[in-house]
């Protein structure tokens, strides 16, 4: 059984990452595992980032887990991580053993993560493979 992490937080219930979990999951057996790094916006992020952004993710992990288990065809488990969304990998890789990362992204335009090049970070320094969604932007994503 193939244990996959996925990373998403505004993009973790559109339709481009759950078309790739079940497309993963058909491709043999696998289970999913969500993470959803915090977002602390504006002033909060140099502040208070660990607290910050906390609740907007929790939203977004409850609204995707329903949605990511019908997908995935078994139920999908998850949690908020660090508002650094390395360290939320990396964290989650040190706690559960994951043979895969499945990191979904707002467009490349909008998103902070691509600008830190966090799948190619990921790949590097976990040396696991990661797949990139680049997700549309839900209605509620702002930037």
């Amino acid at each position: 059984m193939t244990r996959i992490l996925v990373v998403a937080n505004r993009t973790a219930a559109t339709p481009k990452l759950l078309n790739a979990v079940r497309e993963r999951a058909q491709r043999g057996p696998a289970t999913f595992y969500l993470v959803v790094p915090a977002t602390p916006r504006g002033l909060h992020r140099v502040v208070d980032p660990e607290v910050s952004g906390r609740d907007e993710a929790e939203v977004n992990l409850l609204l995707a887990l329903p949605l990511l288990s019908e997908a995935a065809g078994s139920e999908v488990d998850g949690h908020v991580g660090d508002a650094d969304p390395l360290a939320a990998i990396s964290d989650a890789i040190h706690a559960g053993a994951y043979d895969e990362i499945i990191i979904s992204t707002l467009p490349s335009r909008l998103s902070r993560w691509m600008h830190l090049d966090l799948p190619t970070k990921a790949r590097r320094v976990l040396g696991l493979p990661v797949a990139h969604v680049e997700g549309d932007a839900p209605a509620h994503a702002g930037v």
